[in-house]
């Protein structure tokens, strides 16, 4: 028999339903609010600081875990918003987007047949980087108006098999900031059955009415067990610079690094001394950003009440995970997300993307990290249906 050239865990995962609502989007004319990516310029401060930096001719590898002016503008914002003091020499790496991010956590923790507890909704990614490291998801349901979950169920998820769980706070898709009590519930299974935590908090400087953002590891006895993933990207809209990091105890950061330096070696130079430029001078930036997404919120979320659908408030991040229930549609969740895309002219991501489970047939997600005039145009356009 012919050999089988191509690997088992490529066939446990499809490509990105995100970037395929983003092609489609293209092809019909749609306004895409499926793919997270603002369609507005960045903030003048960081664009300059690039560009003084090619300028400066920062063109060659920076040091593999990250150029020492950003790692330590990392450090001092983070000890300034959370309190943690962190060694930027030890405890910082710095790497080609969260996505690398994620998937070098994985990798360096995971051995084949470790369970993993992942709540759902989750961002598409969490799946193809378990079966690329070996892992076994748990799923965990949030369910309800603010996406809560079941303290007898998340108990129950975890075993003498847990090696890690993942909390993404600002939730993406569904905008939920997990509260204090929640991440106090979570340490104490953590350390309970001796589990290490990885979270996503890409979305951290993105809140809406006086939610706070709390890292775990800053709870009490989680630090040394915690690896914690931010970026560039979200907060001062450049996706495409892919600058992530990874925030984690020595012990860890050395096996991280490890895996971060043959994935990709490292970020760009250049970018990242901009990166560095720009966090250092962001303070007075972050309210302005709570603010300009808020209003953008406040745009998408009416003109989708307004059309039919039944909406979560999201409390962070910039997306809305939207229920077509009542709007009486005869099919699934991508039935409707092609018709939308076809006949409204808007795109949105379908719901069952971020779940395992049925739980997200009847729901689309959609993103308001576009212009305002975008989003003013889709509403025009979803207030057609």
């Amino acid at each position: 028999m012919p050999k089988e050239h191509i690997a088992a865990r490529t066939q446990v995962f499809n490509e990105s339903v995100i970037r395929e609502m983003t092609r489609l989007a293209l092809v019909h004319g749609a306004m895409n609010l499926a793919q997270g990516y603002p369609d507005f310029p960045a903030p003048d401060f960081i664009k300059q600081a690039a560009i003084d930096c090619i300028n400066a001719d920062i063109n060659q590898y920076a040091i593999t875990w990250g150029s020492p002016r950003l790692r330590r503008a990392i450090a001092d914002k983070t000890l300034r918003l959370s309190g943690l003091d962190l060694d930027p020499d030890r405890e910082i790496t710095v790497t080609c987007g969260a996505t690398e991010a994620m998937m070098c956590a994985m990798l360096a923790i995971i051995e084949p047949g470790d369970e993993v507890i992942v709540f759902e909704p989750f961002y598409e990614n969490y799946v193809p980087d378990a079966a690329m490291s070996g892992a076994k998801l748990v799923f965990v349901t949030l369910r309800g108006e603010d996406f809560d979950f079941d303290p007898a169920e998340l108990r129950a998820a975890f075993s003498a098999k847990t090696k890690a769980i993942i909390v993404n706070t600002p939730n993406n898709p569904s905008g939920k900031v997990f509260r204090h009590d929640e991440l106090q519930q979570i340490a104490d299974l953590c350390q309970e059955f001796d589990t290490l935590c990885i979270t996503d908090e890409i979305y951290e400087h993105i809140l809406y009415d006086h939610h706070e953002h709390i890292s775990i590891a800053t709870l009490p006895g989680m630090y040394d067990r915690t690896i914690t993933i931010s970026g560039l990207s979200k907060t001062f809209s450049v996706t495409g610079w892919r600058l992530g990091y990874m925030l984690a105890p020595a012990h860890l950061s050395n096996a991280l690094r490890k895996v971060h330096d043959f994935l990709t070696v490292g970020a760009p130079a250049p970018l990242q001394e901009a990166a560095a430029i720009a966090i250092e001078q962001a303070d007075s930036y972050y309210p302005e950003l709570r603010a300009m997404y808020g209003h953008k919120r406040g745009i998408l979320l009416n003109a989708l009440r307004e059309s039919g659908f039944h909406c979560h408030q999201p409390q962070g991040a910039y997306y809305i995970m939207a229920d077509f229930s009542d709007l009486k549609f005869n099919g699934d969740d991508t039935a409707f997300a092609h018709h939308l895309i076809q006949h409204v002219g808007v795109a949105p991501v379908p719901g069952s993307s971020f779940y395992k489970g049925p739980a997200g047939n009847t729901m689309v997600r959609f993103t308001f990290s576009k212009s305002e005039e975008t989003l003013l145009e889709a509403a025009r356009r979803l207030g057609t249906m």
